[in-house]
């Protein structure tokens, strides 16, 4: 495939400053301007379905939990009406990234953890905390600077346009470092048995950024098929295809690992940062969807970007740990059973099992001892 003209890449990938020239110029940006809005408006209604989607999930378990006999949780429909948003919002998701760069549609990830808490203040009758009104503020007030301050480039991703990139010296010295990086994290991983939260996030990261350029220029090319000409009879979008399924396994593989490791109050704000800073350095890189950018934008973008990474922080910071109402269980009521104390109900705590005092045994009626 011959590399696309230096007038065809101007055609399509274009920097446009708000107030620019006049007449047809200005008409342009303001029809690229409506495009990434569509985007926008995309990416935010698919992370909000999502937050319902996993609400309605939580919410069959918690229903089939206080059943008599429960049954399996994919035969409830309620589970399965969670499963289908899932797909719709993960769908819009996708369609963002054909209509707007991926320095904007990446961090409003942030919409999907704050609507998700939310939603569960108000039908799951969870606790509303000072730090989830303060961290919901901050990520409204950071995707606000996201979505204005964003690149204001024109997207129109055609097969020629992602080959051209994808063949590119500064694609192929990332490529080179990134597995560097990943096979050096993963020798640690795998031979080293280090099961430390930032490198399973790093290596989920890393497959992150190959999934969201590949994505991009999926859901780009196939926008561009429907909007101009076909695209799909190019090798480029095939190969772009093998990667999107291939980094999504992996990624979805490393990240279960950490979610049966560490808790998820922890995994979720690490991974949206590791996330989403993989995702714009790979369009910064891929695409150059920084190029022509002012300082100024750039900083105030980037701000945004702190915003939203804070206030995730602050949403999910602990808030498992408020289920856990009454920290010891006491069996000493139970008909036909005397306990001399209670023990701990959490089989992952380190003190399962163990007496308040420490000790590991106790004394029966009798006056025998016996082991815990």
């Amino acid at each position: 495939m011959a590399a696309p003209a230096a007038d065809e890449l101007s055609r399509n990938f274009t920097y446009w400053p708000p107030g620019a020239g006049n007449g047809s110029l200005s008409g342009a940006w303001y029809l690229g301007n409506q495009i990434h809005l569509s985007g926008v408006l995309l990416a935010i209604l698919g992370n909000l379905v999502m937050s319902i989607s996993l609400n309605i999930q939580k919410y069959s378990h918690v229903q089939l939990a206080h059943q008599e006999h429960p049954r399996p949780y994919f035969k409830s429909v309620l589970w399965w009406s969670g499963t289908v948003l899932m797909a719709v919002g993960e769908t819009g998701n996708f369609a963002a990234y054909g209509f707007a760069p991926i320095t904007l549609i990446a961090p409003l990830g942030c919409m999907s953890v704050t609507g998700s808490a939310i939603i569960s203040v108000m039908f799951l009758k969870e606790n509303l905390r000072a730090s989830d009104l303060l961290g919901m503020t901050l990520a409204f007030a950071g995707t606000y600077l996201l979505v204005n301050f964003a690149p204001n480039r024109s997207q129109s991703i055609s097969a020629r346009t992602v080959h051209y990139y994808f063949v590119g010296w500064q694609f192929l010295i990332y490529v080179i470092l990134e597995i560097l990086i990943f096979c050096i994290l993963l020798y640690f991983h795998k031979r080293k048995e280090v099961k430390h939260m930032v490198i399973l996030l790093t290596l989920v990261a890393l497959l992150a950024s190959l999934t969201v350029i590949s994505v991009k220029a999926v859901s780009g090319m196939i926008t561009f098929s429907v909007m101009d000409q076909m695209q799909l009879t190019y090798p480029i979008f095939y190969i772009m295809c093998i990667i999107m399924i291939a980094s999504c396994v992996f990624q979805v593989k490393f990240l279960n690992q950490a979610t049966k490791l560490y808790n998820t109050t922890m995994v979720v704000p690490v991974n949206h940062v590791f996330f989403t800073t993989s995702a714009i350095i790979a369009g910064i890189i891929f695409y150059q969807e920084f190029l022509g950018a002012a300082f100024v934008t750039v900083f105030i973008y980037f701000f945004g970007c702190f915003l939203s990474f804070l206030g995730v922080f602050l949403v999910t910071r602990s808030r498992e740990k408020e289920h856990l109402s009454q920290s010891y269980i006491d069996f000493g009521n139970i008909p036909g059973k005397q306990m001399l104390d209670k023990i701990q109900p959490d089989s992952n705590g380190l003190s399962y099992g163990t007496l308040p005092d420490g000790s590991v045994s106790t004394k029966s009626q009798s006056g025998e001892k016996k082991e815990v």
